[in-house]
């Protein structure tokens, strides 16, 4: 798994609020390959309101379109679904599943964790993770009660902390703030607005391959 460049996040509700039904027959599929295409190297499915049953049939959607591009593929919360869906991975926060049951479950997930402060980074870190998850680092619109920001301090911070582990940072990240991002250290960023390109009720798929390549190219 590499562990640098744009982890794409394909967010169920940033698509909704825009006018976008990812239910709808090759949608998600279109999206999730525009973000491939423009060189994202992790693909995750968030979909934090949608019941157990909707979810599983979007994963099981999106999973070959990521095994297609030799990618990654993650849940987020569910680890029940991701084995379901024989999802590569799953990605849990500190409200989830603790690491420990993650692996009693499935031994064969990769296993992402997200950390908000320096000691939930450590304690993370010690448990040997796939990855670990920093942020927020800017205020974000994608949580409903998102966690103190950590800045670009944070960041760097964060960086010193895991000494050289896989870590991606996340939270309001968008293409004018990235060299900011960069600049502290980060080499993984994981965005779900700036790749939610809409025009006229559909996915605008040139502009989200685009916006994906950009990310990647710096």
């Amino acid at each position: 798994m590499r562990t640098t460049g744009l982890y794409a996040i394909l967010d169920v509700d940033a698509f909704r609020s825009r006018g976008v039904d990812l239910a709808r027959p090759s949608v998600a599929e279109q999206i999730a390959e525009a973000m491939l295409s423009g060189g994202a190297t992790a693909l995750q499915l968030r979909a934090k309101h949608e019941s157990g049953r909707d979810t599983l049939a979007l994963l099981r959607r999106l999973r070959p379109v990521a095994r297609s591009a030799a990618v990654p593929f993650f849940a987020n919360d569910r680890v029940d679904l991701a084995v379901l869906a024989e999802a590569d991975g799953v990605h849990v926060g500190q409200e989830d599943l603790a690491l420990e049951d993650v692996r009693r479950i499935s031994r064969s997930l990769l296993v992402g964790v997200s950390t908000h402060d320096p000691v939930q980074l450590s304690i993370a870190a010690a448990q040997a993770p796939d990855y670990l998850a920093y942020g927020p680092v800017f205020g974000t619109r994608s949580k409903e009660r998102p966690d103190p920001t950590v800045g670009v301090e944070g960041v760097a911070e964060a960086v010193r902390l895991v000494e050289g582990r896989p870590l991606v940072v996340i939270g309001g990240i968008d293409r004018e703030s990235l060299a900011r991002v960069h600049a502290a250290g980060a080499r993984w960023v994981a965005v779900i607005s700036d790749l939610c390109a809409v025009r006229d009720g559909a996915p605008d798929l040139p502009e989200i391959e685009r916006r994906a390549r950009a990310f990647e190219a710096a």
